[in-house]
């Protein structure tokens, strides 16, 4: 084997893993892991010196090159990105879903191995994240409607989780999480959670509406591609490509949900309840959706979220932005809460600012 430089773990990632055996044993396979990559796959680094490679909530992303085949015209190398995920439910089923996707819609896999993915090389520094609202919304709405793949007889979908069992699982766990964290919010909350569980569900196993659903498709998780034009432009779809699916099956409208916790600060402040229920209808007329089964998804991932963090220390404005959320969108925001603009974003009240909730 030969010798490569040592890519440095981002301190981040290293102290989001280090508390656990599990986590500091996946840290340590890093190196050996890259070093394996680079051999079977032929790549060269592409990290200058000085700088991290980037980071995700779990997983380290490595900029490198990788030859062109001989017989192709133009020679040179193609810019890649090497994915190291740590070994969870998520990270195992991705390669499967960029398998379906094949590119369109989403990062193009180049090739997979046991706890690594060999990704087309995106822009990191241009996502929908910045983009003016009125761009994000028609550029998201074209993205989504290519992920939307329609279930076929590929040993592929046979890996995914359906929405409709997740909305059945929470029908159990919601109400004991509840009670065992002292009922952190009223009942009427919880309850309108538990009625989406129960309508949605219901229709997700009898409906013939099931799609590939990237339950994760917020603003940071579609980049540019690096050929496309300067600046978000809606009307090329192929410009864009969503990153980081933690995919299932079941009724799009799951996907609408991380658009409507994240960049709350741009709320119109004389009306944030009027405007976020406005956000959720844009969205999905965008993407051809039902904004009234968008709504009903959102509000019950939002309570889920909301118990999560209410489990956890140092994660109060998490939990303030998931209970202004979901009980704005199940039509009674809950008083003594702050101001949407006055609450985090996604991963920044966290003691180390994770962004698990992206």
């Amino acid at each position: 084997m030969n010798q490569h430089a040592e890519v440095p773990i981002p301190p981040e990632l290293s102290r989001r893993y280090r508390g656990s055996v599990n986590g500091r044993d996946w840290l340590a396979s890093i190196p050996r892991l890259i070093s394996r990559c680079l051999d079977q796959w032929r790549l060269e680094l592409d990290l200058t010196a000085g700088t991290l490679p980037w980071t995700g909530h779990g997983a380290i992303v490595v900029p490198v090159c990788r030859g062109r085949d001989a017989d192709k015209k133009g020679g040179g190398s193609e810019a890649a990105a090497l994915k190291i995920a740590y070994p969870h439910g998520e990270a195992l089923v991705e390669r499967h879903a960029l398998t379906l996707w094949a590119g369109h819609g989403a990062v193009r896999l180049l090739a997979a191995d046991a706890g690594a993915l060999l990704l087309e090389r995106l822009d990191a520094a241009r996502s929908l994240q910045d983009a003016p609202l009125d761009t994000a919304v028609p550029a998201w709405g074209a993205v989504m409607r290519r992920l939307s793949l329609v279930p076929d007889d590929k040993p592929e979908w046979r890996a995914f989780d359906h929405v409709a069992a997740r909305a059945e699982q929470w029908s159990d766990e919601l109400p004991e999480t509840w009670e065992q964290l002292a009922r952190p919010f009223p009942r009427w909350l919880l309850e309108a959670a538990l009625e989406v569980c129960q309508t949605r569900g219901a229709v997700g196993r009898r409906s013939a509406k099931d799609v590939l659903v990237h339950t994760d498709l917020h603003y940071l998780n579609i980049l540019a591609r690096p050929d496309s034009a300067d600046g978000p432009e809606p009307a090329g779809v192929e410009d864009f490509a969503a990153i980081d699916p933690q995919p299932m099956i079941g009724e799009a409208e799951f996907a609408v949900a991380p658009l409507l916790w994240n960049r709350l600060r741009e709320l119109d402040r004389s009306g944030p309840q009027r405007a976020l229920l406005e956000r959720c209808r844009e969205f999905s007329a965008a993407a051809g959706l039902d904004a009234e089964t968008a709504r009903q998804w959102a509000l019950a991932r939002e309570v889920d979220n909301a118990l999560r963090y209410a489990s956890r220390r140092h994660h109060d404005g998490d939990l303030a932005r998931s209970l202004w959320v979901a009980s704005t969108l199940a039509g009674r925001t809950l008083p003594g809460l702050p101001a949407p603009q006055e609450l985090p974003e996604p991963g920044m009240a966290g003691a180390e600012r994770v962004a698990d909730q992206r």
